[in-house]
């Protein structure tokens, strides 16, 4: 199969001017043993409007990677650069939505949003302010729950709340770390569907981690795998074949769908199996 059998190198993607570069990126730590190398020498180009998937065993540095290309943490060595400008710090142009929601309990849904469209659009008229706080509460279909505080929310609702969020300010780079690890299997399913909408009508491009290989193939137009750490890499990455819109139950009635994940699954529990011990 070609998709498998010649992996797309981290620089082949397309001739087209790439919009993310991660060139030859290291990150190390200094210990009292010694230097702890967690990433060496990763090199990735990601297109404007691209759905990226990262995936990969605990501690192979995929959250690392991330925090490099969001600016909360800068390269060893190498650099990672957005429309050739290097990055060295957090912006509204690129925005995460993390795991555990990110949400100041105090606020309301709305207070939120608000608070970060306010942020990084000072300059707009309070009615377009509420406005564009509405849209993306709409978005994610969370209208009528505007005013209920996060503890008043499902999970599921309250990282509906933190894509509305991220998305309110137009963020060229859309970071999730596992947004929908902590869910149940439904819920999740559900948000996947939500993103996958809200992306077909936005376009941003998004890099996601994922521990789901069938969340991966659902969602992503490239899938990266990495080597374990330390030291680790970017072993494979993985060309998803399945055209867009993408309906899940379609996917999965698709042979290539379990070629793939069967593929997937040999890469990350007998190529590069985790040790435990």
């Amino acid at each position: 199969m070609q998709t498998l059998a010649t992996p797309l190198s981290a620089h082949s993607q397309s001739n087209q001017e790439p919009f993310l570069i991660i060139d030859n990126v290291s990150k190390v730590y200094p210990t009292p043993k010694g230097d702890y190398v967690v990433l060496e020498e990763v090199n990735l180009q990601v297109q404007e409007g691209e759905f990226v998937c990262v995936i990969g065993h605990s501690g192979c540095g995929k959250s690392t990677l991330l925090n490099m290309v969001s600016g909360f943490s800068k390269p060893t060595d190498g650099l990672v650069t957005l429309h050739g400008k290097r990055i060295v710090e957090p912006g509204p142009d690129r925005m995460v939505v993390f795991q555990g929601y990110a949400l100041l309990p105090w606020l309301t849904a709305y207070e939120n949003i608000y608070l970060a469209v306010d942020s990084v659009y000072p300059q707009k008229s309070e009615a377009e302010k509420k406005q564009i706080v509405r849209e993306h509460l709409a978005m994610v279909g969370l209208t009528e729950a505007a005013h209920k505080q996060p503890g008043q929310l499902s999970g599921g609702m309250r990282q509906r709340v933190s894509i509305a969020r991220a998305l309110a300010i137009r963020p060229e780079v859309l970071i999730l770390d596992e947004p929908f690890g902590a869910l149940d299997a439904i819920t999740k399913e559900e948000l996947q569907v939500e993103l996958l909408k809200i992306w077909n009508d936005h376009r941003c491009t998004v890099l996601m981690i994922t521990h789901d290989i069938d969340e991966a193939l659902f969602l992503a137009d490239r899938l990266v795998m990495m080597t374990n750490g330390p030291a680790a890499k970017i072993g494979e990455i993985l060309e998803i074949p399945f055209p867009r819109p993408r309906d899940r139950d379609r996917i999965m009635e698709d042979p290539e769908f379990y070629k793939l994940r069967n593929y997937i699954l040999d890469y990350l529990y007998n190529r590069f199996a985790h040790d435990d011990e």
